[in-house]
């Protein structure tokens, strides 16, 4: 199931996990296709959840590249946004908090300064707000 997918792992006890479950491992992050040690996965994890997480981070890599035209590499919580607004375009500010996990009793501005930095870097089309609406704004 993972054939064809080129992963990267710091963690040589994941990598040869990975390894016997058949995944074409690489040498260099800039190579692959996932990042393994991006994914974040806690020990224990069943073997089809460690591939849907995996396949999940291939699948969000081809979202990546549709949005900016190329491969691109964002901060986790950059990442995150992009792809949430990819997959569900107009939402609100706290839809997307929500969404990636900001409980709604905590007082933060880090979505907001994230989204402040993809407007910043990538240009103000990027992600659009319309009436209160968040979504991809080029694609």
């Amino acid at each position: 199931m993972l054939e064809n997918i080129k992963i990267f792992a710091s963690d040589e006890c994941w990598y040869r996990i990975l390894t016997d479950l058949g995944a074409d491992m690489v040498d260099s992050p800039n190579v692959a296709d996932v990042v393994f040690d991006d994914i974040k996965i806690k020990a224990p994890i069943s073997v089809p959840k460690l591939q849907t997480a995996i396949l999940a981070a291939f699948e969000n890599k081809d979202i990546i590249n549709d949005v900016f035209g190329s491969d691109v590499v964002l901060p986790s919580l950059q990442h995150k946004i992009i792809v949430f607004l990819y997959k569900n375009p107009n939402i609100t500010m706290r839809e997307l908090k929500d969404m990636i996990g900001v409980l709604p009793n905590v007082k933060t501005h880090a979505v907001e300064n994230a989204v402040y930095q993809l407007r910043k870097t990538y240009g103000c089309d990027i992600i659009q707000n319309i009436d209160g609406k968040y979504k991809i704004g080029r694609i």
